[in-house]
């Protein structure tokens, strides 16, 4: 009689503490009307998730539209545009489509652009070659008196990209009285020869190598806008004192 007596003891103390559970789950949620119109998104009670902590877990709330505001797992705020309370992230990730994208940028700023000569397809064909140029190109490199000598050869569409854009940079850094640069076209590419003006920058001309060469002056923006607005010279505000390849 006592051991039936205390199961059903505590078979009562179980049924009135589930009650209590059900009917503080129900106050804290359908009970307060404020609560439900700040869209405070809550679950049924019969939901796999409802009583399990899954909630909790998680963070904790989560408000609708109108709070614009939700809670995460380490409890950080999520909202306004803004995950974990970091910044949004600020980098394209792709080289060539940063570079069309500020020119494009520039030219929808300038009212002068004239539309119906931009081409954008032409800037993105060169740097493609840019590209190809600067990682599949092979060179092999000599010292010459006052520089280097540099052979740049390559296969398929590589070969293109360097007969377009190595004899082109050299003769444009003719213009620069530091170097002296000249090519001599071959069949899988270009000879390019570099000399220093100043004897003191031989050294300096064979430590940059090829692709230091190649990145020297200050024409490369002017060049883009060149490209993607058709135009034979470089718009006033991105020259820098004549560079136009």
């Amino acid at each position: 009689m006592k051991t039936m007596t205390k199961a059903a003891l505590t078979l009562a103390m179980l049924v009135a503490s589930g009650a209590w559970a059900q009917q503080d789950d129900h106050s804290g949620h359908a009970g307060h009307g404020a609560a439900a119109d700040s869209g405070v998104v809550t679950r049924a009670p019969d939901s796999p998730l409802a009583g399990s902590g899954a909630a909790a877990a998680s963070g904790g709330m989560m408000h609708g539209q109108g709070g614009g505001m939700m809670q995460g797992r380490g409890g950080g705020m999520m909202g306004s545009g803004m995950m974990g309370g970091g910044a949004a992230p600020s980098q394209l990730g792709q080289d060539a489509f940063s570079a069309i994208q500020q020119i494009v940028q520039q030219l929808q700023a300038d009212p002068a652009t004239d539309w119906s000569k931009v081409d954008i397809d032409a800037l993105r064909a060169h740097l493609i070659d840019m590209n190809l140029v600067t990682l599949q190109a092979v060179v092999s490199s000599e010292d010459v008196e006052g520089g280097a000598r540099y052979t740049v050869t390559g296969s398929g569409e590589v070969i293109g990209a360097i007969q377009r854009m190595v004899p082109a940079h050299a003769a444009q850094m003719s213009s620069d009285p530091a170097w002296h640069a000249s090519t001599v076209p071959l069949e899988n590419g270009v000879l390019l020869t570099v000399h220093a003006t100043n004897p003191a920058d031989v050294t300096k001309v064979r430590a940059l190598g090829f692709l230091g060469f190649m990145v020297q002056g200050d024409h490369h923006l002017p060049h883009h806008l060149m490209m993607a607005t058709g135009s034979d010279t470089a718009p006033a505000a991105a020259t820098d004192g004549g560079h136009q390849y």
